[in-house]
């Protein structure tokens, strides 16, 4: 009896969350807004802030944690390795303007403000990643996955998603306990075993799924094979103290390089948007609605102030790099927001006392609310600069 009663919770809580998606994507629809929207909304409703219906906060969080995962591999599983090593100069020199640029703006703050040159860098890098599964949601959703721009936005993304390993072991020097050194040996080796497996895939044209010949005619069986190879890397990395995302984006470069990409792509397609949906209910039950009404003034400027900077910057790198002035400005409003991996840095700054309890829950709703507003500065955009697929290609 105590079984069925459990069980009919979790079945009513998924209830009110698929209705509140169904209902909310319905009214988004009308006045064409992504689906993001409504997933961030959805949290918010049933969260802390809300109805409270979601306590198990830490779950839905580690669920979440596997969207992205699965939305690395999916990002790999369309790229071609060739086509983006092709492209390390946007990928590099992208990646190295934002993140320079964005410490540059907060020491020029932090020296009003008589900040450390440890929280300095803290909230510069913090605030120099954008969000990989807002963007890439939102380039599919536009249609320009296959543009110039989108592709160049998608290479900047993911260096930026490889680059939160050194900003963590920059930041651990801050820490209490410093840097272990077992660590970077651990990802040393890690970082040598990616490097000599993409080397490996760039040189074969074609690679077979394990047990590709037993499991040639068996589709479904395939599907399990490639979970297999994405979440395995992911581990693997981890183990190696690096980035889960990227050992899922190498998995990806490894499914893409197989003959069964665009059937395996439809199959997990449903299971994709369930855990990256995930996410994003627990991005907006990160929203304390009580901290954004008694401290509204200050994070509307923070938020105000970031989009314009990373808009700035993110137009004036791409711009730097080839792509005409409408393009960098597109792609700049893409960047614009602060990304997920950034709670990561904001959580180790809190931990290790660089940034007060009031700072950390600033920082936290500020990434909340640029992820959520980010669909709404894209079509801003859009609109001023009237853009359309067409005009992109």
């Amino acid at each position: 009896m105590i079984l069925l009663s459990a069980v009919g919770h979790e079945l009513n809580l998924l209830l009110g969350v698929s209705g509140l998606i169904l209902l909310i994507g319905l009214l988004l629809k009308k006045v064409n807004q992504p689906y993001i929207i409504a997933y961030i909304l959805t949290g918010v409703i049933l969260g802390p802030s809300g109805f409270e219906l979601v306590t198990n906060y830490e779950t839905a969080e580690i669920v979440g944690e596997l969207g992205l995962v699965i939305l690395m591999f999916f990002i790999g599983m369309e790229i071609s390795l060739r086509d983006f090593i092709s492209k390390w100069r946007i990928a590099l020199f992208g990646t190295g303007l934002q993140i320079l640029f964005s410490i540059l703006i907060i020491l020029v703050i932090g020296g009003f403000l008589d900040w450390s040159i440890k929280r300095t860098l803290l909230l510069g890098f913090i605030i120099s990643l954008s969000s990989s599964a807002v963007v890439i949601k939102l380039i599919e959703d536009n249609r320009i996955n296959k543009t110039q721009i989108g592709q160049n936005v998608v290479s900047i993304l993911l260096t930026q998603d490889i680059m939160i390993v050194p900003m963590i072991i920059i930041m651990s020097f801050f820490s209490g306990d410093g840097v272990q050194f077992e660590s970077i040996i651990l990802q040393v080796i890690g970082g040598i075993m990616i490097m000599s497996f993409l080397f490996y895939l760039l040189r074969k044209k074609t690679i077979d799924l394990p047990f590709g010949k037993q499991l040639k005619d068996e589709h479904e069986l395939q599907v399990f094979a490639s979970l297999i190879v994405c979440f395995g890397l992911a581990l693997l990395t981890s183990l190696f103290e690096l980035s889960a995302g990227l050992g899922a984006f190498v998995a990806g470069l490894f499914v893409h390089a197989s003959p069964s990409t665009k059937w395996l792509h439809n199959s997990l397609h449903s299971f994709r948007v369930i855990l990256i949906s995930v996410f994003f209910l627990s991005v907006g039950m990160l929203i304390d609605i009580d901290f954004l009404v008694a401290n509204w003034s200050i994070i509307a400027i923070l938020v105000l102030g970031v989009y314009i900077s990373n808009h700035g910057i993110n137009a004036l790198s791409l711009r730097f790099l080839g792509n005409t002035w409408r393009e960098s400005i597109y792609g700049g409003s893409l960047l614009a927001q602060v990304g997920e991996f950034s709670f990561v840095l904001a959580s180790l700054g809190y931990h290790s006392d660089i940034i007060t309890t009031f700072s950390y829950q600033l920082t936290i709703i500020v990434i909340s609310i640029t992820i959520f507003i980010s669909p709404f500065w894209v079509l801003l955009t859009k609109k001023m600069l009237s853009i359309d697929v067409e005009t992109l290609a």
